[in-house]
């Protein structure tokens, strides 16, 4: 009896615990951890190793010869020298085929299935969040390629366009060791799943607005509990490159007001950083779903808000980048299964953001 109780009991707890990560917290726990072993992975270098092992036969691995009808038309071994013990007779007319390869061997990648939930929009938490230097890792969906991308490749830019829009280039993730990313929980998505914690610099916070973005205190400082202000921050530190995405925790203020107050900020991002490109981005839509449940976040109001930054940007030194296509569909809001929550990206399709990112990068002549 007492067996039978310990196992009901254990089944039980690992019933509830199952539930809990399907239902409620979408396997997210998970995420980080197979993101980074899944870019460790990647990280290896599989042709060297390939190279390594094939060296290893060659030198180790006596020749083999193939003969037709008793004629020898190909050997294979160190040195060429022959060793008369290995043949392969293959009567005449049949396929000889390649050597080295066996049917059926092909791998697939394992996807990494985890998702970033995040507050829900509008949520004016107080607490804050400095990011720099945590280490997290990310890998793009198995279905996932960069339409829309620019064509650069290796830090080519890709030809200039004739009606003056921006020559974009495609850039590694080093182009952002001189960045700063300014946002709210979006942002603090990308910080988490993006692979750029050890590498830029993030000042995001949970419930985070254009109003009060300069005074908050985000920006940890060295070698101290403290935090000082984000203007205080861009006074003391200098960054080539400043991205900037706000905008879905305003939606419920009037628009006038936001965009005269977002056009203040990129001025005065300009003057505390005279020498950096400013990138504002697009305020990421959010789902058919999310946009028609009747509150203040609608597919519509975004388009407005998205409309009247992209107007800030004037091709030379600020410059507008939207995301939004490659992560909505023809509905015009963000692809449900890319969302929990219908506001926030999963974990594993913030590589979309990063990526347009890296395909969309201005390298100003010095």
């Amino acid at each position: 009896m007492k067996r039978a109780r310990k196992r009901t009991f254990l089944l039980l707890f690992l019933g509830m615990g199952l539930i809990y990560l399907s239902c409620v917290d979408h396997w997210q726990v998970y995420a980080k951890p197979l993101a980074q072993a899944k870019k460790w992975y990647e990280d290896l270098d599989v042709e060297e190793l390939l190279l390594a092992y094939v060296d290893h036969v060659q030198t180790t691995t006596p020749p083999v010869f193939v003969t037709i009808d008793g004629e020898v038309i190909g050997a294979a071994g160190q040195d060429g020298e022959a060793d008369q013990d290995v043949n392969t007779t293959v009567p005449s007319g049949e396929d000889v085929g390649e050597p080295g390869r066996t049917e059926g061997s092909d791998h697939g990648d394992v996807p990494t299935d985890g998702s970033q939930t995040g507050d829900e929009a509008g949520d004016n938490s107080s607490e804050n969040n400095s990011f720099e230097n945590n280490p997290s890792g990310n890998n793009p969906p198995e279905d996932y390629s960069p339409e829309g991308s620019g064509d650069g490749e290796g830090g080519e830019p890709d030809e200039t366009p004739e009606n003056g829009e921006p020559q974009y280039m495609t850039v590694e993730d080093d182009y952002f060791a001189d960045a700063v990313f300014i946002g709210d929980s979006r942002t603090m998505g990308l910080f988490e799943y993006g692979g750029l914690e050890e590498i830029s610099t993030f000042y995001a916070s949970r419930g985070l607005t254009i109003y009060e973005m300069f005074e908050a205190e985000l920006a940890a400082v060295p070698d101290s509990r403290k935090k000082i202000s984000v203007e205080e921050a861009l006074q003391q530190n200098t960054f080539s490159k400043i991205y900037l995405m706000l905008g879905i925790n305003e939606m419920g203020g009037s628009f006038e007001p936001f965009v005269e107050r977002y056009r203040e900020v990129v001025d005065r991002l300009q003057e505390l950083q005279p020498d950096a490109i400013i990138y504002v981005q697009a305020i990421i839509k959010v789902t058919v779903e999310r946009s028609a449940q009747g509150d203040y976040i609608t597919n519509e109001g975004i388009e407005m808000r998205n409309e009247a930054i992209s107007q800030m940007a004037d091709n030379k030194k600020v410059f507008f980048l939207d995301v939004n296509p490659l992560v909505c569909d023809d509905t015009g809001g963000m692809i449900a299964s890319y969302t929990t929550d219908g506001v926030h990206l999963k974990a594993k399709y913030i590589e979309i953001w990063k990526d347009f990112l890296k395909t969309h990068a201005i390298c100003l002549d010095e």
